[in-house]
């Protein structure tokens, strides 16, 4: 799916985003993580095999969301959430995540130390959009 230019604005601004992927019993795990654009595909690194990564490898499904510093003509705080499947690729991490750093910590932060273990990418393919603001809603 193609994202829209102000969802991709607000990705490429820094905006943290809460991953939700689902355990083997169905419940919700959901953490912040920092994000970026590969094309239209969100792309995520991560130094170690975390839960969320395992949860994705066993069923794909995924959601997104942000809170933008927006509001709404009725005063509500926009917010988008972005619906996708993910799929987890070895590597790479410690180059997107000194990227990301420079966006989301201090310019010059020396995140991550030169040490760190290749990591994971994820990988997340957008294909339903839905929220309080300007974006798409396709409910």
């Amino acid at each position: 799916m193609k994202l829209p230019e102000n969802v991709r604005a607000m990705i490429d601004a820094g905006a943290g985003a809460h991953l939700t992927t689902l355990n083997a019993d169905g419940s919700p795990q959901v953490t912040v993580i920092w994000v970026a654009l590969d094309g239209d595909e969100i792309i995520a690194g991560h130094f170690n095999d975390w839960q969320k990564l395992k949860n994705v490898r066993r069923d794909p499904r995924v959601a997104l969301s942000f809170i933008t510093p927006e509001l709404s003509e009725i005063g509500m705080q926009e917010y988008v959430v972005l619906y996708g499947e993910g799929r987890v690729e070895e590597g790479g991490a410690p180059e997107l995540l000194n990227r990301l750093a420079e966006l989301y910590l201090i310019p010059d932060s020396g995140f991550p130390p030169p040490d760190m273990p290749p990591g994971y990418i994820l990988r997340i393919d957008v294909n339903r959009i839905t929220g309080v603001g300007g974006w798409k809603d396709s409910d």
